[in-house]
């Protein structure tokens, strides 16, 4: 049986990186009694992947993982007996089971929420120009930056790759593209912004939290974003 299991991830752990959670969740599966299933062969392993990597001092509303399960009772009874060893910051929000022939969250991922907010003592002087200025560089046909890959650095528009930037109150969200292909880290956007405007935030100005993650159940023309949490039923 496949199960999609979400997570939150608050507080100091956002200081833990990814492949060190991956360790974490796989020893609170043994400690919490979960079935999981192992894979087969000469050194057998917990089959169990993360829908996203969340980057290193990010925190998290909408963390997503899958793991095949032998057996289990139902998804409240999961969720109580992992949260039951989790250490302070990662809490099990729900957990679904997927159908058989469901692909993996990883493979699904096609889009994200973020919120940012300022530090404290980061904020611009006038951040109500701030944030006109912001919508107004949304506004263009065009968002032209730089992008760091393995290859080296390209141009790219990132226009197409954000479905959404809005501000209300202090904070600042954005809906961008996520996955292997195309994924969009919201400090790039930030930092074309600056460069757009002709000054620079300080460094480290902005506490960014995911709060959700998509699958995308249409097409590249036609897409239908759908919480991964919602890709599947619960257990009862």
């Amino acid at each position: 049986m496949k199960v999609r299991i979400k997570f939150s991830k608050q507080g100091p752990v956002k200081f833990i990186g990814h492949l060190d959670v991956m360790r974490y969740f796989q020893k609170a599966m043994r400690r919490a009694g979960i079935d999981i299933k192992y894979s087969e062969g000469f050194s057998p392993h917990q089959i169990m992947s993360f829908a996203a990597p969340l980057g290193l001092g990010l925190t998290s509303n909408g963390e997503y993982m899958d793991i095949e399960v032998n057996s289990m009772s139902d998804c409240e009874s999961m969720v109580k007996q992992l949260n039951a060893v989790m250490v302070e910051g990662i809490k099990v929000l729900e957990c679904h089971k997927l159908e058989d022939k469901a692909k993996n969250a990883m493979s699904i991922v096609a889009a994200a929420d973020y919120t940012l907010t300022f530090r404290e003592g980061k904020a611009p002087e006038d951040l109500e120009a701030f944030f006109a200025g912001l919508k107004e560089f949304y506004q263009q046909d065009q968002i032209l930056a730089v992008k760091k890959t393995k290859k080296g650095e390209r141009e790219m528009d990132l226009k197409p790759a954000i479905y959404e930037l809005t501000t209300e109150g202090d904070r600042i969200f954005m809906k961008v593209s996520a996955g292997s292909q195309d994924n969009l880290k919201p400090e790039l956007i930030m930092e074309t912004y600056d460069r757009w405007r002709g000054e620079s935030c300080p460094e480290f100005a902005f506490l960014i939290q995911r709060e959700e993650v998509y699958g995308n159940t249409g097409d590249e023309e036609h897409r239908n974003l759908v919480p991964l949490g919602f890709i599947g039923e619960e257990v009862e």
